[in-house]
């Protein structure tokens, strides 16, 4: 839905630090996932709804079904990261977004989330996306049907 550049994108720039490098000194591979998960919240946030008041006032989150990364190039102690994050595919109850990592602007990994939209009252339980967060999502103003 996303894949021609349409779309809601948002950025979360971060620094390394020393304690999210393993012992040769590169980034350990897990802390890139933690990363996709901060930068989801963050386009949460951009699109005007932050996770913390869908949880607190809604009791909705978003969890995680799946996950994955490619890493191309190392990141190092203090390296300043750029992650720019949009929606590639909106269905119903699930969304998969895009996590693009640059520095220096080249892309040095490049990852994706799959994610579900659930209440947590008693047990989990998966709803459809609202029709005015799938427009943000997607960037359009408004739809007409």
């Amino acid at each position: 839905m996303n894949a021609a550049g349409k779309g809601t994108i948002s950025r979360y720039k971060l620094k390394v630090r020393l304690g999210d490098t393993d012992m040769g000194g590169i980034v350990y591979y897990p802390n890139y996932h933690k990363w996709m998960d901060e930068a989801t919240h963050e386009y949460l946030g951009a699109i005007g709804v932050p996770s913390s008041k869908l949880f607190s006032q809604q009791n909705i989150g978003v969890p995680l079904l799946e996950s994955k990364c490619n890493i191309h190039s190392p990141l190092f102690f203090e390296d300043c990261v750029e992650v720019v994050s949009s929606v590639l595919e909106l269905f119903n109850k699930v969304f998969k977004i895009s996590h693009l990592f640059y520095k220096n602007d080249h892309i040095v990994a490049e990852g994706y989330e799959i994610r579900a939209w659930a209440t947590f009252e008693g047990k989990l339980k998966t709803h459809p996306i609202p029709q005015e967060i799938r427009e943000k999502m997607v960037g359009i103003e408004s739809i007409q049907n």
